[in-house]
This record gives C-alpha cells, structure tokens and sequence, in this order.
C-alpha cells in the first residue's frame, strides 16, 4: 500500500472521533471499519473524483468549441498592411474651400505641442492621411497654406487651404476639365470622413499659377455676432466708421514678442454694424490683413461705446500712438461670436457637389441637424430661464461690462480708458522676448 494511502487512512481514523459542544466524544462509522474496507473506499472516491473531473473538463472543451457561435470571435494573428507607396501615384495641387464651428477646437492651426482640444487642421489632415491623399501629417512635405489663422473658438464659413494632393490624372489630364469627372471626389470622401461641425464645401482643381492660401487672399471679411439689448447702436456705428482706412492698431491686438512685430499698420475696407434679426446685429469688417486678436479687441472697445462708458471717439484716441503709444488695460470680446465670414481671392473655379448626388444631400443634413441640435439646446436654455426666480435681479444694479459672451465681467466702478494702467510697449515686449530666445540659444 502506498504512503499516500496510509496517510489519508491515518486522517479517516483521526477525524473519527469528534468532540461535540458538550465536550463529549461522538463516534463516526469509520471508527469500525477494516483497512481493506477503508482502502475500498478510498478507490471509489478517487474513482469517483477522475470520473467528475473528466466531465468537467469536456464540458470546459464544449465550451471553447461553441465560443464562436456565441459572438465571442477568435483571435487572428493580425497581417501585416501593406504600406502604401505615395511614389506610385501622381499628386496635384488644389485649394480647398471650407467651414467650421470653433468652439469644439483649440484653433485652426495643427501645432507640435499638446492642445487639450484637436486643432480644425489636425482633424483634417488626419482625415486626408487615412484616405491617402496626403502622404503625412508633415506640412512640407505637400506645399501646405492656409488662408487666415482663426484662434480657439473662432469658426469659419469660408476658410481656404492650400496643398498637393494624391491625383487619379496625370499631369496632363489634369489639365484639361472633360477629364474632371474622373478625379478623386475631394470633396465627398472628406466629409464622410470628417465630423459634423467640420465641413468641406468646394474644391478648386486648378488655381490660378503661383497661387497660395495666404498671400493670394486680397481681403479677409470678419463677422462678429452680439446681442443689441442695452446698446446704443447708434453711437457703436459712429466709433465702427473711424477704423476706415490704413491705421496703427498697436492699441487693438495682444502683442506677440515671438514675431518682433514694428509696423502695425493694416487697412480697413469696411466697418459696419449691421442687423442680424430682430435683437442681434453684427459688426461686418472687411480688412486686407489683421493682427492677432485684432477684431476681438476692436470689439471689446465698441461695446464699451454701445454702453456709453466710453464716446465713439475713443477710437481715434487710440489709433493715435502718440496720444496713446501704449495700449491701456481692458478685457477683449469673447471669441465664439467671432467668424471668419469670408477669404476673397481673384477668380477661382470652385467646383461644389452637384445638388442631386445624395453624398451631397448627406452633407446638407448634417449642417441642418448640427443645427436643429444648437436650437433644442437654446430652446431648452429659454425655458430655463424663464422658469427661473428672480433671486439674481439685484445683479442688474452693478455695472457689467459687455463682453459678447452673454454674462460679461461685473465691475464696481467703472474706470475711464484714459485713467487706466498701460500695457508692456512693444519695444519692452519685443526686447524682453529676444533676451529670452538668445539665453536658451546659449544654454544649449
């Protein structure tokens, strides 16, 4: 008999005889039986025990078989994809013609650090790289332009870039417009690809020689969009007027010391406020080019106006640098009502998705539910107001300053622009950037 045997035989007999609550001893049937019988026992407990552990183990195996039919999918060793290779394809340059809501992104321009929002271009390059027409999400490497940098929350209904694309036509059939029905619908496959607040509207096969996003765009036209409720229209449209013209706006945007900007003169085509409905209007501004920030601060300065704490001519007094060389401190407008309206350019042939293409129809459905989903939102945000108790009116007595944002910064005492606190000069911006730019030069 084996000494595994022995030893649970030696457990039986010692488990036999238990002690109760009482303290007394009680006996177990084992106590009387034989080693033989014990031994018989053992076998058919351990025969037992295989059999049952046999049964577990095929219905363990039935279970693996039956994995498949139950949607669980087996893993497959994954092949390797094929890398495409952009050398075996033509490319031809186009500009893209689009709109975007900004308030979902960190901006137009992809960058190379972090953003805690995607950037409108990263989302579209990305796309452009997964469908291969762009062979990286490296800027230089496909002649990349843009025509106008919107900052985070700034939209867009008209925004143009740019760049080379992978090209079905060789250069020649590239040329000529009966082979165009033939090319990559740019257009429909962008916007499959892209979200909804993000749309592709034309595409321009062939632009004009030399042509570039950015320097070929004559003017810019901004929109900035505001509620007209306790504002003096009036006196906003006399301030709005004095930016007609070629002006120094050093005193209407944040300075840069990274671009050592010295001329801050720029022309204003055209500034108008001009109704949207019945309580909005918006103030309409053409321009060749503009500083960073530029128009959110000529409309933070125009609010002010439409409040009377400043006169309309407040304007002049700060495009005059000699009366006002350094920018006095106040707060820009809110970046969500700012849109880039417009990018004029000379004669383009745009070439939009036909009407009866139902790519295109899916197109126009998803700017109307895009829409339909603001307008719930608002709807809902009306009713909530109106349900609401009065137990905020006593904000009303303070002064609030309009920022465009809807809420505005509540002020004590209102402080003339004149009397306030100045801003760093762009000498002292642009020294103190170099001084920090050579010291890292030199650390390195």
């Amino acid at each position: 008999m084996s000494s595994f045997l022995k030893k649970i035989i030696k457990n039986m007999k010692a488990v036999s005889t238990s002690t109760n609550m009482m303290g007394k001893k009680e006996g177990s049937v084992y106590i009387s039986w034989t080693k033989e019988q014990l031994i018989r026992k053992i076998t058919e407990l351990e025969n037992a025990n295989k059999q049952h552990h046999n049964e577990l183990q095929h219905i363990e195996d039935n279970k693996k078989r039956k994995l498949p039919q139950e949607g669980i999918i087996k893993t497959k060793t994954k092949k390797t994809q094929k890398k495409f290779d952009f050398s075996k394809h033509n490319t031809r340059f186009v500009a893209l013609r689009f709109a975007y809501l900004g308030w979902n992104y960190n901006g137009l321009a992809i960058q190379k650090e972090y953003t805690p929002l995607p950037t409108i271009e990263g989302i579209i390059l990305e796309a452009m790289n997964k469908c291969r027409l762009v062979p990286s999400m490296i800027l230089q490497e496909f002649q990349f332009s843009r025509c106008g940098r919107t900052d985070k929350g700034v939209s867009a209904m008209n925004q143009v870039i740019s760049l080379k694309v992978r090209s079905n036509l060789t250069d020649d059939e590239q040329l000529d417009p009966a082979n165009d029905n033939r090319e990559i619908p740019y257009v429909q496959i962008l916007n499959q690809l892209l979200p909804d607040d993000i749309r592709i509207s034309a595409v321009c096969l062939r632009p004009p020689p030399g042509f570039d996003a950015r320097f070929s765009c004559t003017n810019r036209h901004y929109k900035y969009v505001f509620n007209g409720k306790h504002l003096d229209i009036t006196r906003m449209s006399k301030a709005a007027s004095y930016f007609l013209g070629e002006n120094d706006f050093r005193n209407f945007c944040k300075l840069d010391g990274s671009k050592q900007l010295t001329n801050f003169k720029r022309s204003i085509m055209s500034a108008n406020i001009l109704p949207v409905s019945d309580t909005f209007y918006c103030f309409d501004l053409v321009g060749s080019a503009f500083l960073w920030h530029q128009v959110r601060c000529m409309m933070a300065i125009l609010f002010l106006v439409g409040q009377t704490h400043e006169e309309p001519e407040i304007v002049l007094r700060l495009l005059d640098i000699e009366k006002t060389p350094q920018k006095p401190v106040y707060d820009m407008a809110d970046e969500i009502p700012l849109l880039l309206y417009d990018c004029r350019f000379p004669q383009m042939e745009w070439q939009e998705p036909a009407t009866d293409d139902h790519k295109a129809i899916k197109f126009t459905t998803a700017a109307e539910a895009l829409t339909l989903h603001y307008g719930l939102k608002a709807t809902v945000s009306n009713i909530f107001k109106d349900i609401l108790p009065t137990a905020d009116a006593d904000i009303f007595t303070k002064k609030v300053i309009n920022l465009g944002d809807g809420k505005g910064r509540i002020i004590g005492k209102y402080v003339k622009l004149k009397d306030r606190d100045v801003m760093k000069s762009i000498e002292t911006v642009n020294a103190k950037h170099s001084k920090r730019r050579e010291k890292k030069l030199n650390n390195v």
